[in-house]
């Protein structure tokens, strides 16, 4: 077997996946924070004030990033749902289910952030402009697939249900995404662009990829932590899922 095949198989026994999760945790996180700090500090003390927006457009720092993460965990939820419900693999099963509340803490920021920024922009905390309505549907997707998990008590037939319900709701992402080109939208047209030329001077872009960054690496820190508490959850009753939670025999 390939090299990288089998370290997936074997990432994917409870035990291997929980030593994996305890070590690189605590890494994720402690390069978040790092990330965090070099692109807080400039975004607010380096790159200069918008000429338009002035000092309210430092904002974009925090809402740009939330809101990609938004769509980014909920394709990948999706994704690991899939694998799940196809080749039957549990631990892809707890990975989406751990995807889920992650997400949706990035879309409340996102809807949050954009609610103070429409705020001096717009005039308003709200409107319901396509991209603010999107985006709230998504929330309440990610709360639909959160509150089916917990509504049904067997683990494993309560991720399949969510599962079905995040590969559905995969086709409101095109919608977000492309809901200020295909309908009127107060909400601005892409000026920051991953591939090709952004509108935003090349002066106030850097720390926005740093602040993508940093909010990788905590939805990777996150996301191995919350697995490797439902993975030690669900192998309650064998020895090494005690031993790993520091319970004597």
């Amino acid at each position: 077997m390939n090299p990288v095949l089998l370290w997936f198989h074997q990432l994917g026994s409870p035990p291997t996946f929980d030593r994996f999760a305890a070590r690189w945790a605590p890494v994720c996180f402690l390069l978040a924070l790092v990330t965090l700090a070099i692109g807080l500090y400039g975004a607010l003390f380096v790159v200069p004030a918008d000429y338009q927006q002035g000092d309210s457009a430092r904002i974009l720092y925090i809402h740009v990033p939330s809101a990609w993460m938004s769509l980014f965990v909920y394709g990948l939820m999706a994704v690991y749902a899939a694998i799940a419900l196809i080749w039957r693999i549990k631990l892809c099963e707890i990975l989406a289910m751990s995807c889920a509340p992650i997400g949706a803490w990035f879309t409340v920021i996102t809807l949050a952030t954009g609610s103070i920024w429409g705020k001096p922009m717009w005039g308003t905390w709200w409107d319901w402009d396509p991209r603010l309505t999107s985006e709230l549907v998504l929330l309440f997707m990610y709360l639909g697939v959160l509150g089916l998990y917990a509504a049904i008590d067997d683990r494993r037939n309560a991720a399949r249900a969510a599962g079905y319900l995040a590969i559905i709701g995969i086709a409101l992402l095109p919608v977000i995404r492309y809901s200020v080109t295909w309908w009127n939208s107060l909400h601005q047209g892409a000026t920051i662009r991953m591939f090709g030329e952004s509108t935003l001077d090349a002066s106030m872009t850097w720390p926005l990829w740093v602040m993508v960054i940093a909010t990788k690496f905590w939805f990777a820190g996150s996301l191995l932590q919350r697995a490797r508490a439902d993975n030690l959850a669900r192998e309650a009753g064998k020895d090494w899922a005690r031993a790993a939670a520091g319970v004597k025999p």
